[in-house]
């Protein structure tokens, strides 16, 4: 197991991915954030608290399960997530936010699923951690934490203090 980052590491890189985010889009009246059941909510509810910090405007922030979007959905058994979102999309600049972009068919799916809540004037995306040459469709993140180039045999394990006890990333 090897230590990609500290928890210092994911507070600073959360706060730089914020002002990154802040930075490219100034008014947050036609922008919207939204987090990727499961583990991306984690990230997406960080970088949502930063936001509130930075700007005064409010900030359009919803949750969203791709469960039965996805292309393996029908090998096994999926347990569904919640999807929250109380706002349409629709001319709205969307950026999608979750923790690791591997292959690039969970943002796939959530192109997808966006759709089922109107039609994006852009859609960009944040990830903490972009295993850059693992993918098998072209999906690049606008906004990156960190890039690392991985094995397909290893993990990338991002822990979170609400679920795991401490926010780190690690590499299996």
């Amino acid at each position: 197991m090897k230590s990609i980052l500290t928890e210092e590491q994911v507070a600073i890189t959360v706060k730089r991915l914020a002002r990154h985010i802040y930075e490219n889009h100034l008014e947050l009246k036609d922008t919207t954030i939204i987090g990727l059941q499961p583990r991306g909510i984690f990230l997406s509810d960080k970088i949502v608290a930063e936001l509130k910090q930075l700007c005064k405007d409010p900030v359009q922030y919803g949750k969203l399960d791709i469960t039965f979007y996805r292309d393996d959905v029908r090998k096994e058994l999926h347990v569904a997530n919640k999807t929250d979102i109380p706002f349409s999309i629709e001319n709205k600049q969307v950026i999608l936010i979750d923790d690791v972009l591997f292959t690039g068919r969970t943002i796939r799916a959530a192109l997808d699923a966006l759709l089922d809540f109107g039609r994006p004037s852009k859609v960009e995306l944040c990830v903490l951690i972009d295993r850059r040459f693992s993918r098998e469709l072209p999906i690049q993140p606008d906004y990156c934490g960190r890039a690392i180039d991985t094995f397909a045999s290893q993990k990338v394990k991002v822990n979170w203090k609400e679920k795991d006890e401490r926010n780190e990333v690690v590499l299996i």
